[in-house]
């Protein structure tokens, strides 16, 4: 196998992550009652001997994260659900969040829509707003969330052992498609168009999923900058390799039906935006996963491997590289 057929996890790794850990990881000195701080999906916080405080944030800027064409309803309910996204990966159970909202001006109508998409999905979630900030300036978005899981039981990145199969929620690259159709580089039926663009401006965040995976997944983190860039953190973070069966790639009938297949490996591999959890198992809990999972739409699309890097198999057992590596956020 040529040395090049291999993607190494640590050549796919963002920049973000660079910046992070060479200005931010150790800003504070430890406390007892942080359990786990900078390099995962959210913080964790010790409230009890029985309960943890998970706790997540993200950004979300106008021609950045989302067009500037997108309808503020949707911008509101996104920028919830990628923090519930964060939480479902931990295995937490949403409670609180806060809200800082930067808006070129105030237009009555526009918070309106936006204050509607957010109450909407937080009352799905069960999530309360108790705080938060407004100011003048450049449409951006940001929350901040929280959730509660049982003490020791939170999922994290690193945990992942040579022999867990690899599985993913849902469908992948949805939402890339979706934003090719917005952008104009591809002409989707309608029905696609409308299925798609909703999975980049709506997704679904999985936290009951995530809920059920504690106690069963030796991993988990959610994709959102792509499956190759995602489960490269995994697999840094546990010391383990990857090989994914490109066959196995959960696809929805908008890629299967409107692209050919390495257009499609390509987009599920590295699109991001869609929201789903990628989590990691081992042989002896896969019956328990069938149980827990029996509502959910799931799939096994590789295993875990001793040899570091990440390895995609076509059907016909050759290796594919993609050539994306994910979303940037520094590129």
């Amino acid at each position: 196998m040529h040395s090049l057929d291999i993607l190494m996890a640590e050549d796919i790794l963002m920049a973000e992550f660079d910046i992070i850990a060479r200005y931010f990881s150790n800003l504070l000195p430890n406390k007892n009652n942080i359990a786990l701080g900078v390099g995962d999906d959210a913080a964790l916080y010790n409230l009890s001997e029985e309960t943890q405080l998970a706790i997540t944030i993200d950004t979300l800027v106008a021609g950045v994260h989302f067009p500037e064409t997108t309808l503020p309803e949707d911008i509101a309910y996104k920028a919830l659900a990628v923090n519930l996204s964060d939480l479902a990966a931990m295995g937490a159970t949403p409670v609180w969040m806060t809200l800082a909202l930067t808006c070129p001006q105030i237009e009555e109508v526009w918070l309106s829509k936006f204050s509607y998409g957010l109450s909407k999905l937080a009352e799905i979630a069960q999530i309360n707003l108790i705080g938060g900030d407004t100011t003048q300036g450049p449409l951006t978005v940001t929350i901040q969330a929280a959730g509660l899981v049982p003490f020791g039981q939170a999922l994290h990145r690193q945990g992942a052992k040579s022999g867990d199969g690899i599985y993913v929620t849902g469908t992948l690259g949805d939402a890339g498609l979706g934003l090719a159709s917005i952008l104009g580089q591809i002409n989707l039926p309608k029905s696609f168009r409308y299925y798609t663009e909703a999975r980049l401006n709506r997704p679904i965040p999985r936290w009951l999923e995530g809920q059920n995976l504690r106690g069963i997944a030796t991993s988990a983190i959610d994709i959102s900058d792509g499956l190759i860039a995602d489960l490269g953190h995994i697999l840094t973070m546990s010391s383990v390799g990857a090989q994914i069966d490109l066959e196995q790639l959960p696809l929805s009938e908008a890629i299967s039906t409107t692209l050919s297949p390495i257009e499609a490996w390509e987009l599920a591999l590295t699109a991001g935006d869609d929201y789903e959890l990628c989590f990691t198992v081992p042989p002896n809990r896969e019956k328990l996963l069938v149980d827990i999972l029996s509502t959910s739409n799931y799939s096994k699309i590789g295993i875990i491997e001793s040899t570091p890097g990440i390895r995609c198999i076509t059907p016909e057992g050759m290796t594919f590289t993609p050539k994306g590596q994910g979303y940037q956020h520094f590129s």
